[in-house]
């Protein structure tokens, strides 16, 4: 009867529950989207809707309220998030999973060929940097905050990464010059299963030698588990991508059929010895990222979309999950405010300067380096769970990671959100606040536009598969790609932080379409722009239908044989900045029909490349790049001039 009544009341929940969880993912969700919209980090917005929905919102309903708002009370009971008794014993696992996912996606990011291209700098920061921040986080945690070595040196191995999700944005928000960006940017691409995995082997030992092992069985063990965890990780991704190679697998099911192997490999190897399923299927990730398959872009992509649902979820529960004594903990509690001081000012700045010692960097890069180091989302999603595995086996210190994780990780997105641009500024390592383009291909025309865009003060990449196409560019002192945009190698060899829109400007509309594509999941489709194609009507059976394309470049939308062909025929680019006497429309109307608008650059130093139909908004101050006839413009310039000498603003070609 009991068992009935319990079915009953698990029943009568479910629509509880389906909300709760429906909350959780709209609240990452729009977390995400907001952090796009605003340019801030995505982990400053999840933690606002975690702690209202949360811990605010239960301090809410503690309080007494009147009668006549019971009503409001429900509605707020409703939505509030209490994780712990909303999912009970479900929680647990269902965080174990999400980081397993989390982690594999990680290891996918993880690839050594991309290493090896990359500075001496970047690999001094992975191979020497790391231990060293590891070894002085541990000991800043065992005689700082008290807890036992085996716990300090989990702690101390997990806070070694920095989210690239957070860095990323900081280096575009900063403008930071090339070689700190880099080297910011790589380190978080790896730190992430690396750190990891050094808080795993931690986490390991303290399960073996929580069975009262002596230190050399519990050593044995541990390494016996590593091999383990290691091979199995191994030969299920090796496995998993020769699947993929010899078309076992169809190609509507290979993203599907990776996350239900994620899962099954966590279980197995959980299951072989006990929790070295995150080791395992971080390995799995690394294979796979240095195994050759042809989907691996695809599934990348799928997964990262994976990790952002997930990632955004189990944030969102664990800052839920905060009591008010957790958080006051994390602003008053002397112990974790020296670590969190300490990890800043100096486990991380002895780390960078020992580490990239001799490595090339001056002392002005290394010091922006050792101060940008935002710890990210992995490393509270990871300290979530190792916490609560931690209680699980009987350890009570191991409460202390989620406060020192939300607290470490509070600290240095907020310091680095509002420090790095002014500090980079007075270093002289900030460049100027102007998006960057690439152009892809190299010939005539296109050297011309990307002229002209120089000339504006837009930062140019020019990129083509030919070396002797390349030599205008390299003459006009371009920023040059050689080699070919959609292939692996400029996957680690062509710097992405230098452009955030694509102009792709071949006789090739396929290949155009090809290059828009490929980027556009990166830099965004509103970014990827295209020359219009061949003239084809829209249900014509050999045209590329408007989805696998960039959108259309300037006002009139022409192909590459007409542009090419006005370019000869003594068409040129030209910048004109207007004023207040000298609006648009008055441009418009001087310059005639015959010519194309392809970029304003606003006051604010911020691009809108046109597309072909769209309705043109630019204010007094903007520069507008034109593309049009000579002659007619100059001559309508010259009987401006004689009148008033340059009232216009209008700059020459």
């Amino acid at each position: 009867m009991a068992d009935a009544s319990t079915l009953a009341e698990a029943v009568h929940a479910l629509p509880d529950l389906a909300l709760k969880i429906g909350l959780i993912g709209a609240l990452g969700v729009g977390a995400q989207w907001l952090a796009w919209k605003f340019q801030k980090p995505a982990i400053v917005m999840m933690s606002i809707a975690g702690l209202v929905f949360g811990p605010l919102l239960g301090y809410a309903l503690a309080q007494v309220w009147p009668d006549w708002l019971d009503t409001i009370r429900s509605f707020v009971q409703t939505i509030h998030l209490d994780p712990v008794n909303d999912f009970k014993d479900v929680l647990r696992p269902a965080i174990g999973i999400a980081v397993a996912i989390i982690l594999f996606e990680g290891g996918l990011t993880l690839k050594f060929k991309e290493l090896q291209g990359t500075t001496r700098a970047v690999r001094r920061m992975i191979l020497v940097a790391s231990p060293i921040c590891w070894v002085l986080g541990t000991c800043a945690a065992h005689y700082i905050v008290g807890v036992e070595w085996d716990l300090a040196a989990m702690i101390g191995g997990l806070f070694v990464v920095t989210g690239p999700t957070v860095i990323i944005p900081l280096l575009r928000q900063a403008h930071l010059a090339d070689r700190p960006a880099n080297v910011l940017k790589w380190e978080g691409i790896a730190n992430d299963p690396i750190g990891a995995l050094f808080a795993v082997f931690a986490y390991e030992f303290i399960v073996i030698s929580s069975n009262e092992a002596s230190l050399f069985v519990a050593f044995a063990i541990l390494f016996f588990v590593a091999v383990l965890s290691g091979v199995i990780g191994v030969v299920s991704g090796w496995l998993l991508a020769q699947a993929f190679n010899q078309g076992l697998v169809p190609e509507y099911l290979k993203a599907p059929v990776v996350f239900a192997w994620v899962l099954i490999i966590y279980v197995l190897a959980n299951a072989a010895a006990a929790e070295t399923g995150l080791l395992a299927v971080t390995t799995m990730g690394i294979t796979m990222a240095n195994t050759r398959f042809g989907s691996m872009v695809e599934l990348r992509r799928f997964k990262e979309n994976i990790a952002i649902l997930l990632v955004s979820g189990v944030f969102v529960i664990l800052t839920a999950s905060l009591t008010p004594g957790v958080i006051r903990d994390m602003f008053t509690d002397t112990g974790i405010v020296l670590f969190v001081l300490a990890m800043i000012f100096l486990v991380r700045p002895i780390a960078v300067f020992v580490g990239t010692a001799f490595s090339g960097l001056n002392w002005k890069e290394t010091f922006i380096i050792s101060w940008v180091a935002p710890r990210g989302i992995v490393a509270v999603a990871v300290a979530g769970l190792f916490a609560t595995e931690m209680l699980h086996i009987g350890r009570e210190d191991g409460a202390i990671f989620v406060p020192l994780a939300f607290a470490l990780v509070f600290a240095t997105v907020l310091l680095s959100s509002f420090t790095v641009t002014p500090l980079a500024k007075a270093l002289g390592l900030a460049t100027e606040n102007t998006e960057g383009i690439m152009v892809v291909g190299a010939n005539p025309w296109s050297l011309g536009l990307a002229k002209g865009l120089k000339d504006m003060g837009v930062p140019i990449t020019v990129a083509d598969s030919n070396w002797r196409r390349l030599r205008g560019a390299r003459q006009e002192g371009h920023y040059v790609f050689y080699g070919e945009v959609l292939s692996e190698h400029a996957d680690y060899s062509l710097d992405h932080s230098k452009f955030q829109h694509i102009i792709a400007a071949t006789p090739n509309d396929a290949y155009n379409s090809l290059v828009c594509v490929e980027f556009a999941p990166e830099l965004g489709r509103h970014r990827v722009f295209q020359l219009a194609g061949p003239e084809k009507e829209e249900n014509d059976k050999t045209a590329i239908t408007f989805t696998a394309r960039g959108r259309v470049l300037a006002t009139h939308g022409r192909n590459f044989d007409s542009l090419t062909q006005d370019w000869w025929g003594g068409y040129r680019f030209r910048s004109t900045t207007l004023t207040d006497e000298y609006s648009l429309e008055e441009l418009i109307a001087d310059r005639g029909d015959e010519m194309d608008i392809l970029l304003i650059k606003k006051p604010d130093g911020g691009i809108n490349i046109v597309q072909s139909g769209e309705k043109l908004i630019a204010p007094a101050g903007s520069s507008i790049l034109t593309f049009g006839p000579v002659r007619a413009d100059r001559a309508i310039e010259d009987a401006k001039a004689q009148e008033n000498p340059n009232p216009s603003g209008i700059l020459p070609a």
